[in-house]
């Protein structure tokens, strides 16, 4: 649709291309059509209209296919022209260099930056600060996280989220919960649930149940609860093997939702098969289900638990009643697909294998 409005501007002899217009068309243009197609547009505006808008919009589209030299060539491009002289294009390299885990080169920019006298705001920070969880460098990660707290009177709690993650992937537990607390301070300012379970699968990776059950205990009545948050409060106590626990916030759960969320009963689902607790596993299902469609997934999960636990007549059964259930876009794990095949190949049954088959093949005619 907007594509088509651009072009229909550009056909109307009275309606000028702008440099800013030619920016956003490019834009567009890659959105739709892609790199290959924005390129050619680029390649054949006219030198007018090649500002520092197009080329950034240029550079954008290459950062995105995560193109390393053909995003080099433009920011090179621009710095010829006198171009790159705001901290935009240098942001976009530096989240390019981050994802190829070129860190050496984030430095250079940054040093480049500071030979410039470009000012590094909010965006060039949690760039770097993405790039040294990346890179597990601790030391950058703390020298440019005081530097946020210094120039910013706010920082953000997905900063502090970050820094917690970097600590404890390098197992400074300390620090991790030293960011943890910083990061609750947000909630009171912000009462927002994604912050809140961040915390929550925070602490629990940090192992701390006592500190989890506290955050939930203590946020709960701040904030209006999601099933996003509940489902993640269920996985943080599995991942402890507090089953009991993650049983309890889902019944407090399935009392209170005004609408049923299969999502939901998928989290405590996958902790009973993880435990090999399959009764209880299809006790919760079939209870869920009456009176409701469940997601494929649900099946789903039950196969592919019933197949690590080596039941595989079970698995083909679960694997058959998602395939039933499955929405459109929606197609089997290729592991429990293959695995389920493979297993009625091995025990000659023809006609559970072929009837697997023909259930996947109308979910691709879907697709």
């Amino acid at each position: 649709m907007f594509s088509q409005i651009s072009q229909w501007m550009t056909d109307r002899r009275y309606l000028d291309l702008s440099p800013v217009d030619a920016a956003i068309r490019l834009e567009l243009i890659y959105k739709v059509r892609g790199v290959d197609d924005a390129e050619y547009y680029f390649n054949n505006i006219s030198n007018q209209l090649k500002s520092e808008n197009s080329y950034g919009a240029l550079l954008s589209t290459y950062v995105q296919e995560k193109s390393v030299e053909k995003a080099e060539k433009v920011m090179q491009k621009m710095s010829e022209l006198g171009f790159a002289n705001t901290s935009y294009p240098y942001n976009m390299m530096i989240t390019l260099y981050a994802k190829a885990g070129d860190f050496k080169q984030i430095e250079k920019l940054i040093e480049e930056m500071e030979g410039k006298g470009i000012p590094h705001d909010i965006y060039t920070l949690r760039n770097r600060l993405h790039a040294y969880v990346a890179a597990g460098d601790a030391s950058g990660f703390e020298k440019t996280l005081k530097e946020v707290e210094n120039k910013l009177r706010i920082v953000d709690w997905k900063t502090y989220s970050f820094a917690s993650d970097l600590y404890l992937k390098i197992g400074e537990t300390e620090k991790a919960l030293n960011m943890l607390k910083k990061l609750e301070d947000k909630i009171h300012i912000l009462k927002r649930s994604l912050a809140f379970e961040h915390i929550l699968s925070l602490y629990a990776r940090v192992g701390n149940k006592d500190e989890l059950y506290r955050v939930w205990n203590q946020y709960k009545p701040l904030l209006k609860l999601k099933n996003s948050s509940y489902s993640c409060m269920i996985t943080s106590l599995a991942k402890m093997d507090d089953i009991d626990g993650a049983e309890k916030i889902f019944h407090e759960w399935e009392s209170s939702c005004t609408m049923y969320d299969f999502r939901v009963v998928n989290k405590l689902l996958c902790a009973y098969c993880q435990k090999g607790l399959f009764d209880k596993a299809e006790l919760l299902v079939n209870k869920a289900v009456q009176g409701r469609t469940p997601y494929a997934s649900t099946w789903n999960v039950l196969a592919i638990g019933y197949m690590l636990n080596k039941q595989m007549d079970k698995a083909v059964e679960m694997l058959k009643k998602a395939m039933l259930v499955g929405r459109k876009g929606w197609k089997p794990n290729s592991l429990i697909l293959n695995s389920c095949l493979k297993y009625l190949e091995t025990q000659g049954n023809a006609e559970d294998r072929e009837e697997i088959l023909n259930l996947h093949k109308n979910l691709e005619l879907q697709l």
